[in-house]
């Protein structure tokens, strides 16, 4: 029988709770009236570690199990030891328990974070070590509060925090109940202006829930606007009128709003014969003007974002004109030189983009043309009417920006015009996480063994932002493995090989999209086996019948006991000191014999009985033996041929060691009961 204890290390409440309870019953007790009935006294009989008696003392008569100290988990996770019962009468008859007690982490409860989700913002101009603050206008930190119920709320719980993402741009202070995130690398908005991350909380043995990051980044004017020339050359005509478009200047500004709007403005050179728009950066004649043939301009025109003056960025442009007389010569001109757009990955074959539709002043046919930036004809662009659309699939993981260079043309040698088109492919979420197949997926942990670590998984995924945030889950034995925020695997309790020794674990990777992409992967896992139990004899106690006067050697039982341990090689052996002088036992077979002929007359007691101990231990392990107790009962031979041979008593050793014996033996050859003993023994 095995009795089993969870005790805390710190428990200092008695008395300890056994399941099922410390209990011997007298199978004699209903034969025996109540006065008669002897007692049953308990007793630890040995035990490992051998310092046992330090920690635990057992009540003599009521086998109430009591703590005698706290208990280390650092020096004891576990005791085994065998209980012992036996009566006050003088003959003990002695029974014995397995008591298995396990010293149980004070560890038990998982840390979490006082909210489910942050909102954190930061400059994008903050320098390396600014922390993240909590508001826009950055006037106060963003305040991340972790707790463990293991540990008491004013005190600092000492956990470790991990960021599952973006760890090389942010990092989270490491002591206080109180916790703050600050930049380990700039960040910059134009590349990335949203940070979303999960981040988790580890007492060494336990794993909070993961809770979300977002981390907006707030746009500091660290880019000036920029023109793509730095200058330009433009001929006109003296037929053209007051109000005529010359050229629409583009600039461009990464930053966002005020910082990112532009004002132009020209500052030099337009000797009062052109205007610009200050918001479309169209130039035009000015009223009244009336152009000369030979005249040359050069224009200074400024571009300046919107921010305050002390933080304003500008940039400045050359602008050529000559004034040409009026002739069928001028090419077809673009409204812009410069054009930008985002189109998502899934856009469908065949949507019109952009229109770039180009006029030409003499009214000739226009011809346009991809001239540069589209090798695999992933875009398709009308000939005659200029619009742009959508010729294959895009797919942002392979490409996620085109930058065209198209032409309009009226036919003529010099009659061409060209405009710059910037594609930037947007994401969607088209891919799922993909599982590194170069990890090992046949991985081994040994039993007995709670939060120990199994192997690692990794999965990616190419989709941007939080498209491509891969979080890992259990899709079977969650109960007895767990997976963290990295895809690490423990084992979230103590695994038995003896029950069972092999698992095949599914681990699931999602993506962080609101309709979730998912991959999975089976991981095979053998449990170790460890030497964590005794021999078990088949019967906990033998009782065997013996007639007197056998010879020295004579093998009247063969007791057995088994350990489902791997490898083990069970041995036996007496444990009564007493009995080693009449008995003996083979330590391979198991197989008991006499060391000397028994005397039924040399008993005292009229049941001629002899109680001992023995034991099966593994040669090779380090388990307490397991204990059975044999009783054996002396009978004279004509007390033996009495017997009724179907009793159990009488094995089948017994019973040949009787016949050869009575064979050799002088006894009237008359007696019915020797003629009686082939057909009982048939």
């Amino acid at each position: 029988m095995e009795m089993r204890v969870l005790l805390s290390r710190s428990a200092r409440v008695n008395p300890i709770s056994v399941t099922p309870p410390i209990q011997a019953i007298d199978q004699d007790r209903n034969i025996q009236p109540p006065s008669d009935r002897p007692g049953i006294l308990y007793s630890i009989l040995v035990g490992t570690p051998e310092d046992y008696p330090q920690y635990f003392h057992m009540n003599l008569t009521t086998a109430v199990l009591t703590l005698l100290k706290p208990i280390n988990r650092d020096l004891h996770q576990k005791f085994d030891l065998v209980i012992k019962a036996e009566q006050d009468n003088g003959h003990p008859l002695p029974a014995f328990a397995n008591l298995h007690i396990e010293v149980l982490d004070e560890n038990n409860q998982k840390p979490y974070f006082t909210r489910s989700t942050y909102e954190g913002f930061i400059l994008e101009s903050s320098p390396v070590g600014t922390t993240v603050s909590d508001n826009q206008n950055l006037t106060s930190p963003l305040q991340i509060m972790v707790l463990d119920n293991d540990v008491e709320e004013t005190k600092d719980p000492q956990l470790h925090l991990f960021l599952n993402d973006y760890n090389t741009f942010f990092t989270v202070t490491q002591s206080g109940i109180t916790r703050y995130l600050t930049l380990l690398q700039p960040v910059d908005r134009e590349v990335q202006q949203l940070y979303t991350f999960s981040m988790t909380a580890s007492d060494g043995v336990q794993e909070s829930a993961p809770v979300t990051v977002n981390i907006l980044v707030i746009d500091a004017n660290d880019n000036s606007p920029t023109f793509s020339n730095i200058s330009y050359n433009v001929k006109i005509y003296t037929d053209m009128r007051p109000g005529e478009g010359v050229i629409k200047l583009t600039a461009v500004d990464a930053d966002e709003g005020p910082n990112g709007q532009i004002v132009y403005e020209i500052l030099a050179g337009d000797q009062g014969d052109f205007i610009i728009s200050d918001r479309t950066g169209l130039i035009t004649i000015a009223p009244g003007v009336v152009l000369s043939v030979g005249r040359s301009y050069a224009l200074t025109v400024k571009a300046s974002d919107s921010a305050p003056p002390a933080q304003r960025r500008s940039s400045i442009t050359t602008v050529y004109i000559e004034v040409l007389p009026p002739n069928n010569q001028s090419p077809p001109r673009f409204p812009q030189l410069m054009y930008s757009l985002e189109v998502s990955e899934a856009m469908r074959i065949g949507a019109v983009l952009l229109n770039l539709q180009a006029f030409d002043r003499e009214g000739d046919p226009i011809r346009y043309l991809i001239q540069n930036g589209d090798p695999q004809q992933v875009f398709n662009l009308s000939q005659s009417s200029g619009l742009l659309a959508l010729g294959k699939p895009l797919d942002r993981e392979s490409t996620d920006r085109y930058i065209l260079i198209v032409t309009a043309s009226d036919g003529r040698p010099d009659g061409t015009s060209t405009a710059t088109v910037n594609i930037v492919v947007t994401d969607v979420n088209d891919n799922g996480p993909v599982f590194d197949m170069f990890l090992p997926k046949n991985l081994s942990v040994q039993e007995e063994e709670a939060n120990a670590f199994v192997g690692q998984v990794r999965a990616t995924d190419p989709d941007a932002g939080v498209n491509g945030q891969v979080h890992y889950s259990l899709a079977n034995f969650n109960n007895l493995f767990r997976i963290t925020s990295n895809g690490s695997i423990y084992t979230a309790v103590k695994l038995n090989r003896e029950l069972r020794d092999y698992y095949e674990l599914i681990v699931e990777a999602t993506d962080g999209a609101v309709d979730p992409r998912r991959s999975t992967l089976t991981l095979a896992i053998k449990v170790l086996d460890i030497d964590d139990n005794s021999p078990v004899f088949t019967n906990a106690s033998y009782t065997v019948c013996v007639p007197e006067n056998l010879p020295p050697g004579t093998v009247f039982l063969q007791i057995e006991a088994k350990d489902v341990d791997l490898g083990s090689e069970v041995n036996y052996r007496i444990r009564t000191q007493e009995a080693l002088q009449y008995f003996a036992l083979n330590k391979y077979t198991g197989e008991l014999s006499l060391l000397k002929s028994l005397d039924y007359e040399s008993f005292s007691d009229t049941e001629a009985t002899f109680t001992f101990l023995v034991e099966a231990f593994d040669s090779k392990g380090t388990m307490p033996p397991g204990l059975a107790t044999v009783t054996v009962r002396v009978k004279t031979l004509l007390d033996a041929l009495e017997v009724d041979w179907q009793d159990p008593l009488w094995n089948q050793r017994g019973m040949l060691a009787l016949l050869q014996f009575v064979a050799k033996t002088v006894i009237n050859p008359g007696d019915s009961r020797i003629q009686e003993l082939p057909k009982q023994l048939s």
